[in-house]
């Protein structure tokens, strides 16, 4: 890429997809951006109930405490994903991020990737007033010793896909159900829970897409 060159992303606001979907539709856009044949692109979207583990604990339901009669009586599912990190819980209120990016050639840094989407995070929760953090030795943005975000990536041939979740409006007790990414003596938390008010799900995901194009140095397709 030519010094100098403005790079754009195409953002989609997808709504309530389901996670098998949305798995789909990545594999097809990685392959479209491997190709050059699309620009960057940022998904935001919202699943149904659903928790997913993580390549490193693939086959392992150790950090699932609920059984599956459990799951199905509360409607929540269980998928075996290709991301990094360990388990974790999607559901409605919670504003999930997959970039699709070339980190070609100027981003070719996993660690600095993961601290760039952290950064994205930090920034949405300053705009509502909130001061999140990282945490030493973890990844996502926090609140004192709450999760209010997590992290968790794929890159092939630099391309990348996964990525965030930002806790909006969510039901936290669905955390219940699992051992959160694997890390014991943590809570979890929320926008709503965190101001004490509603929070408009379209308001947070036009101050993540400011908050990414600004991090990334990307312009609207």
């Amino acid at each position: 890429m030519p010094a100098g060159t403005v790079r754009t992303i195409e953002v989609k606001r997808l709504g309530l997809v389901p996670y098998e979907a949305a798995l789909e539709l990545q594999r097809q856009l990685v392959d479209e951006r491997k190709a050059q044949r699309i620009p960057d692109q940022l998904l935001l979207l919202q699943h149904p109930p659903v928790i997913t583990l993580g390549v490193k604990v693939r086959g392992d339901r150790a950090h699932v405490l609920a059984g599956p009669d459990e799951l199905a009586r509360q409607g929540v599912g269980l998928v075996e994903t290709g991301r990094g990190g360990d388990v974790t819980y999607h559901g409605p209120g919670q504003l999930v991020g997959y970039p699709i990016l070339d980190l070609n050639p100027d981003r070719l840094d996993v660690h600095r990737y993961v601290r760039d989407l952290e950064e994205v995070l930090i920034q949405v929760a300053a705009s509502f007033g909130i001061a999140a953090t990282r945490q030493p030795g973890l990844t996502g943005a926090w609140v004192g010793d709450e999760k209010l975000a997590a992290i968790g990536v794929r890159i092939a041939r630099w391309v990348t896909s996964h990525g965030f979740a930002l806790n909006v409006a969510n039901d936290l007790r669905h955390f219940d159900l699992i051992v959160p990414c694997g890390i014991t003596g943590k809570g979890v938390t929320s926008l709503e829970r965190l101001l004490g008010r509603a929070v408009s799900m379209d308001e947070v995901a036009s101050a993540t897409i400011s908050a990414f194009e600004a991090v990334f140095s990307r312009v609207p397709a």
